[in-house]
């Protein structure tokens, strides 16, 4: 089999199975895991797959632009929305960062809901000035034009001000065994940060960034308390974070 089929090959795996292993590769194209390790490599580089030790993950299949990703699986998103408004109650100081599906879940705020929004997200805050009960707090910084937020070391030092109660954080790409990741280093590097500054951490994603992942490490999967997706509680993708103890909603 040449290359160029082998790589083929090995991307229609992964699409299906979310992670792969040298071994498994190597008995399933009949060639060396030196092979298979070089065709993983060569993918890696061109972006369509993240090599890991041992094998390869697959890369979220989202758009990197927030322009792109708006327009994105919108019906999805709002169901993630319906799903995590609950935890939201009168009283709290919640995180909000950039991700779309945040910035759904803030599109679906009733108009009584009386918290305190802290957020570096431009489109978060533009959402925010038409609640009367919602104070606002944002986070300053050179902007991101990726992604319509603010991103530098002066977001970050802002967030470490603030303890949050409730951490909302849209995903880009959350894998059981590589945990939470990202494809901007300052987007993730600020993720970081309201993380270890929230007593509880939700995140969204839809379940196509499931058993994904980037380049930039933000945390473990325990760093999460709710995983809240489009999908049934019950699907099989969702069982090692189930195991993990994060609750799936």
């Amino acid at each position: 089999m040449k290359k160029e089929e082998r790589q083929k090959v090995i991307l229609e795996y992964l699409s299906k199975e979310h992670r792969v292993t040298l071994l498994e590769l190597s008995e399933y194209l009949n060639v060396s895991e030196d092979t298979v390790r070089r065709d993983i490599k060569e993918l890696s580089d061109q972006g369509l797959l993240k090599a890991v030790r041992g094998g390869a993950v697959a890369p979220s299949p989202i758009p990197h632009h927030y322009r792109k990703r708006e327009k994105h699986d919108i019906e999805n998103k709002k169901i993630i929305a319906e799903k995590a408004i609950s935890y939201l109650k009168d009283g709290q100081v919640v995180f909000i960062d950039g991700g779309t599906t945040s910035v759904a879940l803030v599109a679906s705020f009733p108009y009584d809901l009386k918290i305190t929004v802290i957020t570096n997200s431009f489109p978060v805050a533009a959402l925010v000035e038409d609640l009367p009960n919602i104070d606002l707090i944002f986070a300053g910084g050179k902007m991101c034009k990726t992604s319509f937020t603010t991103a530098s070391i002066d977001t970050i030092d802002f967030f470490r001000n603030f303890r949050a109660d409730i951490c909302i954080l849209g995903v880009c790409s959350i894998h059981h065994d590589r945990g939470l990741t990202g494809v901007i280093h300052e987007d993730s590097q600020i993720k970081k940060t309201m993380i270890q500054n929230s007593n509880y951490v939700i995140a969204l994603s839809s379940i196509e960034k499931v058993e994904t992942a980037e380049s930039y490490f933000i945390g473990p999967i325990s760093n999460i308390d709710v995983l809240v997706t489009n999908a049934s509680p019950e699907e099989e993708i969702l069982k090692a974070y189930k195991d993990s103890g994060v609750i799936i909603v």
